[in-house]
């Protein structure tokens, strides 16, 4: 069966994120975006994890749980910060799970190395990849570790300002059982294909959601049984037939494409930043070098390479944003929300909508204007102003009608 899953996300316990999240409304959420399968997310926290099990029916077969139709996989993040080699090192590393007894005696087990109660996303300070691995797999070998958001500059493994240079340096004997690694938002698989290092590992994509309405943003696409053992082998062996595809940003949209200074307004090309030796030309400091540098750092092949056993993947910008870009209204207007409303009631979710609903049934179902701005980004018919230096990047959609452009951000 084919399904759509959004294994990373976080609770309401993780700093800077929405109120809001709770069990119930994760499930009714997921249904609006067409998600099958959510991440619990935060499953560190006691808390938390005590919602997730008054709240949600366990399936031992499955090693999946289940509210309202909605399955959900436990799913944490673990912000792990240490010195090595004469350097500190800030990874954050996704942990899943199939079972309340395997996600308890983790918790037992960490609480030694960090204070689980006081972030859903515990920093551990005494545990480098690969004791964190070694712990893990002691406990159990079904347990999934995924990278996070691998190039993002600040917290993860190949960050330009705090990461390896490659997977088996950060996780040492443990680097061939890691499950998959995630492009994060401000990179695609097409560049992740140019370093041939990773070819083994399957790439997945999530949304990293800190509120409701971001569920989804990125997603992955399965056809097999959705079962925990079912997708954990899928990712392991990269089987096309069962791993389809992933859903991604545009990269440029991330907040750490390009490099730069945002607080003295500058955007540079990776080419203009080495032109410059990293500084910024305003305050003559270190410019924050993103996400497109540090992969031409790494890459040893051509941004167009394709190896043969990638698994494809769709870009695509988030429905309540091209509905705001048509309406000229913005995101989060009365407006924008009403459309938004009445659009998903008539045609359906909203990854269906954006990736997989007939153009002839879409045509038929949406407001002339806003499907041509859908089929349009499908087309990838857009212009982009890469994001840098944690500023989100800025996105124009081709309009026929329209006798100019509007800025989507």
């Amino acid at each position: 069966m084919r399904f759509i899953a959004d294994f990373h996300i976080h609770s309401r316990y993780s700093r800077a994120t929405a109120k809001n999240i709770t069990i119930n409304n994760l499930a009714l959420w997921a249904k609006i975006k067409g998600i099958d399968l959510l991440g619990t997310g935060d499953f560190t926290h006691p808390l938390w994890l005590n919602e997730i099990e008054e709240n949600l029916q366990y399936n031992k077969k499955t090693g999946l749980f289940e509210k309202d139709n909605i399955k959900f996989i436990l799913s944490a993040e673990i912000a792990n910060i240490f010195s090595q080699n004469d350097r500190v090192y800030k990874i954050h590393n996704i942990i899943l799970v199939p079972s309340l007894e395997i996600a308890k005696e983790i918790n037992k087990r960490f609480s030694f190395f960090g204070n689980l109660s006081s972030d859903g996303r515990p920093i551990f300070g005494k545990i480098n990849c690969v004791s964190l691995a070694g712990e893990l797999f002691k406990i159990s070998q079904d347990i999934m570790l995924i990278p996070a958001h691998i190039w993002t500059p600040w917290f993860s493994v190949f960050g330009s300002n705090s990461g390896f240079d490659s997977i088996e340096e950060a996780y040492g004997e443990y680097s061939g059982k890691i499950t998959a690694l995630e492009t994060g938002l401000s990179s695609d698989p097409a560049m992740n294909w140019q370093i041939s290092g990773l070819d083994k590992y399957s790439l997945v994509s999530n949304s990293d959601a800190h509120s409701l309405n971001k569920l989804g943003r990125e997603a992955n696409v399965f056809d097999c049984e959705m079962n925990y053992w079912a997708i954990k082998k899928a990712l392991e062996t990269k089987d096309k037939t069962k791993f389809l595809q992933t859903i991604e940003f545009f990269p440029q949209e991330g907040k750490y494409h390009y490099d730069g200074h945002r607080a003295c307004n500058i955007i540079f090309h990776p080419e203009q930043t080495k032109k410059n030796n990293g500084i910024c030309p305003v305050c003559n400091k270190p410019l924050t070098k993103g996400v497109l540098y540090r992969v031409n750092s790494l890459a040893d092949r051509p941004e167009s390479f394709v190896p043969p056993n990638s698994i494809p993947y769709k870009k695509g910008i988030p429905l309540q944003e091209i509905i705001a870009f048509v309406l000229k209204k913005g995101v989060n207007t009365k407006t924008t929300t009403n459309k938004y409303e009445e659009i998903i009631n008539k045609a359906g979710p909203e990854l269906d909508i954006l990736y997989f609903l007939e153009e002839k049934e879409l045509i038929f179902k949406i407001d002339g204007d806003i499907a041509e701005a859908i089929l349009n980004v499908r087309k990838e018919k857009v212009n982009i102003i890469p994001g840098y230096d944690g500023e989100y990047g800025k996105i124009e959609v081709e309009q026929k009608q329209k006798t100019r452009q509007q800025t989507l951000f």
